[in-house]
């Protein structure tokens, strides 16, 4: 009898994780203005909100404009909102450009499981600082972070200064939240492909 009400128990769980996770993702999805905006006008926001997030991971860690400068392609997503309820999942648009002009649209996906709730937004900076690593993502028609390739995500000190291991390796990655930069951040998992916008 107790085998049975422990299955009973766990299916009930498991419906109602998966009930609140479907919440929390039809809370996500609902219309705005983006959804009949012409790909031009998507573009021209995605344009602003890239030129925005820059500046604020300059505000946030000065010798980051030094790395921007330095590296062969900046790909940007000013906003990757992610929500979670055990389960979650996390999308975005970004762009990805060299010599200062947009090259490319992208999207990132990725997921995690563990005790999390909640919906948040954050914003991810991928430098690619040799002409090989650019070109091998430019080359794929998708792209996973950990498994094709490897971020650094770098860490900035008290004085404000990124860490030298850091800023010397291929992919140089950033995450910030409305407070700024974060810290102690896994990328490992996302997904990153070639959209068109």
């Amino acid at each position: 009898m107790l085998d049975i009400s422990s299955k009973f128990r766990r299916a009930g769980v498991a419906a109602l994780t998966l009930g609140m996770a479907g919440v929390l993702f039809t809370g996500c999805t609902t219309t705005d203005s983006r959804a009949t905006a012409t790909p031009a006008e998507k573009r021209q926001e995605l344009d602003s909100a890239t030129d925005a997030t820059l500046s604020k991971l300059y505000e946030s860690a000065p010798q980051s404009k030094q790395l921007v400068e330095r590296a062969r392609g900046v790909l940007v997503f000013p906003a990757v909102l992610s929500a979670s309820f055990i389960v979650g999942a996390q999308h975005g648009t970004g762009v990805l450009r060299v010599s200062s002009q947009d090259t490319g649209y992208f999207s990132i996906t990725g997921g995690s499981i563990g005790f999390q709730a909640g919906a948040q937004s954050k914003a991810m900076v991928v430098l690619f600082m040799t002409d090989e690593a650019l070109a091998k993502f430019r080359a794929s028609s998708g792209w996973t972070v950990g498994a094709d390739a490897t971020i650094a995500v770098a860490n900035v000190g008290v004085n404000g200064s990124i860490d030298s291991n850091t800023a010397q390796q291929p992919i140089v990655g950033f995450v910030l939240n409305n407070g700024g930069l974060m810290a102690g951040v896994s990328v490992d998992g996302s997904k990153i492909s070639p959209l068109l916008l």
